[in-house]
């Protein structure tokens, strides 16, 4: 065979393979939203200066923001079951975090600091007074940090299973550099997170490490966090591939110190290495309270609602009276 025969039958092939690779993307991104349960309801957007940021705003008293997990497939409706019952005291605002849900996901670095900026600055443009905070899993972290740069804007702080201290202090490498570079390839990259972020493993997720009861799954819910890692037609890669690179950690023994805010940590009691977590909080800053949610495991707001949104309501009222000037 010719060198131009070689050529054009490399030429075919490999315009084939991408095809083919485009095809399955496309594929992937339809299943994902064809029942569309993100946008079936009514909320706001901010217009930040990285992109829109997608919350739902509900209630009178008291604001209280609530930030979900940093995960790809994650967004506002995690907090879905408390936000009805948190409203009869508080002003509630559920966010979606830039590069999740229904806000912005633009091709850029996320890094620790991005989210500390979104944080802050949603609350002085939007809820614009003091407010209450609670965060998931990563998220704690921009929270703590947003705290730790103006004490004037966050209150009291709920951490649900936060991360590990010492991994969320790891810093980029060469290796998780390649591999940003990787998974923001465009067929290849989109591929690779495609079959990372397939409804199989989200459903895996729930079941191994957010519920201790598999029997409570939603999988009405689950949908919609296969949908959220997919809609934008798989632009949440971008997020990943920082969550990946570690440029979403911080040193977050530097953002607990001097703060003096009431902080308390909700741990699911089935997740033994979240208590271990918890209390590397605590010994860096003694005041902080641990709470257990019995039979629960990553996700308690979720898992035991009701329970949950009860000690967060004796927790804050009780703070709230406690300071109230006689």
């Amino acid at each position: 065979m010719g060198w131009k025969k070689k050529i054009t039958l490399t030429t075919l092939l490999t315009g084939s393979a991408a095809i083919g690779i485009h095809l399955i993307n496309k594929t992937i991104y339809l299943s994902s939203i064809v029942d569309n349960n993100l946008n079936n309801s009514d909320g706001n957007y901010y217009e930040w200066k990285f992109g829109k940021i997608f919350y739902k705003k509900t209630g009178n008293g008291k604001p209280i923001l609530l930030v979900h997990d940093l995960s790809t497939f994650s967004s506002a409706m995690e907090w879905k079951k408390i936000i009805k019952n948190l409203s009869h005291n508080h002003t509630v605002y559920a966010i979606d975090l830039l590069g999740c849900g229904r806000s912005d996901k633009p091709n850029i670095t996320y890094t620790n600091f991005l989210y500390v900026q979104m944080i802050t600055d949603f609350i002085k443009n939007i809820i614009n007074e003091k407010t209450d905070i609670a965060a998931t899993g990563l998220s704690a972290s921009f929270v703590l940090g947003a705290c730790h740069n103006d004490h004037d804007i966050i209150d009291n702080i709920i951490l649900i299973n936060p991360s590990d201290i010492k991994a969320t202090s790891n810093i980029p490498t060469k290796s998780t550099k390649v591999l940003t570079k990787l998974i923001n390839l465009p067929l290849i990259g989109t591929l690779l997170y495609n079959l990372l972020t397939t409804e199989k493993n989200i459903q895996l997720t729930f079941s191994e490490k957010y519920y201790y009861d598999c029997s409570k799954i939603d999988n009405q819910l689950v949908k919609t966090y296969y949908e959220a890692a997919h809609c934008g037609n798989a632009s949440s890669k971008f997020l990943f591939a920082s969550i990946c690179g570690y440029y979403t950690t911080a040193n977050i023994s530097l953002y607990l110190e001097g703060l003096n805010n009431s902080i308390f940590i909700f741990v699911g009691e089935k997740e033994e290495i979240q208590m271990e977590y918890a209390k590397q909080y605590q010994t860096l800053l003694p005041s902080i309270e641990i709470i257990e949610i019995e039979n629960t495991k990553f996700l308690p707001q979720l898992e035991k609602a009701d329970e949950f949104t009860k000690n967060v309501s004796i927790l804050l009222v009780s703070d709230y009276t406690s300071n109230i000037p006689n």
